[in-house]
């Protein structure tokens, strides 16, 4: 890649990026800006995938919301996404967790990881 890029890239990445993986319930605090105003909303849920790498880094965390599933995707190093706290590790064996669309009750949890 071009050291420019390399070098504009590094600028942005955050210094502290928070340890979560696959499978892990967590609770997103992003800014959410309203006309002149900027509050901080929290978003709880499954992260189903991580993507990329480096400053083009991504998560999508999954929740049900009165029985309607909603799905929201981050830039991990974005000046919006203010903490992510892992409420507790989840037990798979895939990189990805699209399989928990289709399901629906208990069928869509993930097991908990005991250490």
């Amino acid at each position: 890649m071009n050291e420019i890029i390399k070098n504009i890239e590094a600028a942005q990445l955050k210094e502290t990026v928070p340890s979560f993986n696959v499978g892990d319930t967590v609770r997103v605090s992003a800014k959410i800006k309203e006309g002149n105003r900027e509050r901080i909303q929290v978003f709880e849920g499954t992260v189903i995938k991580r993507q990329n790498g480096g400053a083009r880094e991504t998560f999508t965390v999954r929740k049900n919301s009165n029985g309607i599933g909603v799905e929201k995707t981050w830039p991990l190093h974005s000046p919006a996404v203010v903490d992510v706290q892992v409420v507790r590790r989840g037990k798979v064996r895939r990189a990805k967790l699209y399989y928990l669309r289709d399901r629906v009750g208990k069928a869509a949890k993930v097991k908990e990881l005991v250490k």
